[in-house]
């Protein structure tokens, strides 16, 4: 007898599970949007909704669900009023894959752009809710190449280049990091900045 594995065969370690208000309608939304192909879906006892469903999105399994408000941990965005929880998709055309999202009924969060830290990105929000991040890596980077970039849009200035020149570790992770003064700005209701900072006057 062969050797049961402890994670089912198609998953990953980290498997995102999605709560939806309309999981059929999700399904088709996610094949449209990203590409996803469904494995297999398990409906309540009387049909209504779908308890849980399968779909492979890439090399990665994605599950998801109907928001059944008897079951506290199976709400929707809709039903919480907003998530806090971003799905990060990697592609290699984030700009053709965005697109795609759009067509099938997203709504655009913030648009592409080549980020500091090394990847192309833009972010969307599905019609549940759920928040995506769309991604092309454009260029590796090291941590202190990305701390150097970070801290230099920030500031506006050239002073984090030349501190690192002289002080190669100072922007490194170690066991007492430094404190950087800065602070996240209050944004509108609803909306979280991401990587928005603006330095302490």
């Amino acid at each position: 007898m062969s050797k049961i594995s402890w994670m089912p065969d198609g998953f990953s370690v980290l498997s995102a599970h999605l709560v939806v208000d309309n999981a059929v309608e999700a399904i088709e939304f996610y094949k449209k949007a990203f590409g996803a192909t469904e494995i297999f879906r398990m409906p309540t006892p009387d049909g209504s909704l779908i308890m849980h469903c399968e779909m492979q999105v890439g090399d990665s399994r994605l599950m998801l669900c109907d928001d059944m408000p008897e079951q506290s941990s199976w709400r929707s965005p809709r039903s919480l009023g907003g998530t806090s929880v971003t799905v990060h998709l990697w592609t290699e055309d984030c700009d053709a894959a965005f697109q795609r999202a759009i067509e099938a009924g997203a709504t655009e969060r913030m648009p592409l752009f080549d980020a500091f830290w090394g990847d192309r990105l833009g972010k969307v929000t599905d019609p549940y809710g759920h928040e995506w991040a769309i991604s092309t890596h454009i260029k590796d980077m090291t941590p202190a190449e990305i701390a150097v970039a970070a801290l230099e849009m920030f500031s506006g200035e050239d002073w984090a280049r030349k501190k690192i020149a002289v002080e190669p570790d100072a922007l490194m992770p170690s066991t007492n990091p430094p404190t950087i003064p800065f602070k996240v700005p209050t944004g509108p209701a609803g909306v979280a900045p991401a990587c928005v900072l603006q330095p302490d006057s």
